[in-house]
């Protein structure tokens, strides 16, 4: 399928390895212009390499923390008039309810809620006046269905739920849809620090861990960044102008929910 994009230009956070990268792969090969961001530069640079050879689009990098004011700030003064914002940063680490102090929220916050937003509002008038626009807000299957260890992320992650909610009514007028995709496990980094946490609790190997979870998922097996990859570049395409203020899940099947 034509998605319809070619020669749009997008920034994708943390899009040097993971879903980001996943997400920047699939709208490279659907031929827009890349602006990829993330906090490792020689990570970034590889990626970034891989991707104007494989697809030869141009890239742009910046090697930042979009979790500060500073790493905001280089970021948009690189994207420029973008037309597509894939919003990505990785979860805060697994604990019980009583690890956690306010600073802890606080982190959480400017990562992945606080930040996301910023980026929005940066970019949202420009997108308004040019009648065009895609944002994609990578968050979590912890949005629908919580997970306990994942308190910090459980709690960011709903309230920039809500604040999308919202405000994609507002901007879909002008053209403009915001939508968030919830991952479930995916054969990620992330997915390897949360099963050696799991090994290391119940003193099981590695692949016992990622078996026992596996058996939890409907489609037997964890994600692909391909696959969730697709799913975004799907609605950042022409073809998506109608989907808005969604939370699609992209889970295997993991969370048992009729709506």
């Amino acid at each position: 399928m034509d998605l319809g994009i070619a020669g749009k230009r997008a920034l994708v956070c943390a899009s040097s390895k993971g879903l980001g990268l996943g997400c920047a792969e699939a709208l490279a090969e659907a031929g827009v212009n890349l602006v990829m961001n993330a906090r490792g530069a020689e990570a970034l640079e590889e990626a970034a390499a891989a991707i104007r050879a494989a697809h030869g689009v141009e890239v742009t990098t910046v090697a930042a923390d979009v979790t500060t004011a500073e790493g905001q700030a280089a970021v948009l003064e690189a994207a420029g008039d973008v037309d597509i914002l894939v919003n990505n940063a990785g979860g805060p680490p697994p604990g019980m309810w009583s690890d956690w102090d306010r600073e802890d929220f606080i982190k959480a916050l400017d990562a992945n809620m606080l930040a996301p937003i910023a980026l929005m509002k940066a970019l949202l008038p420009g997108m308004m006046d040019r009648g065009w626009g895609r944002v994609v807000n990578i968050t979590s299957q912890s949005v629908k269905s919580p997970i306990a260890v994942l308190g910090l992320s459980n709690s960011a992650r709903a309230g920039l739920t809500g604040y999308v909610a919202g405000t994609s009514r507002q901007v879909a007028g002008k053209g403009v849809t915001i939508n968030n995709l919830l991952p479930g496990i995916h054969a990620t980094d992330r997915a390897v620090s949360l099963d050696s946490g799991v090994a290391s609790q119940q003193g099981i190997s590695m692949e016992e861990a990622k078996a026992n979870r596996c058996a939890t998922i409907p489609a037997g097996r964890y994600g692909t960044r391909q696959e969730f990859g697709a799913a975004c570049a799907f609605l950042c395409s022409q073809h998506a102008g109608f989907i808005i203020g969604q939370n699609i899940l992209l889970d295997g099947g993991a969370v048992n929910s009729t709506m």
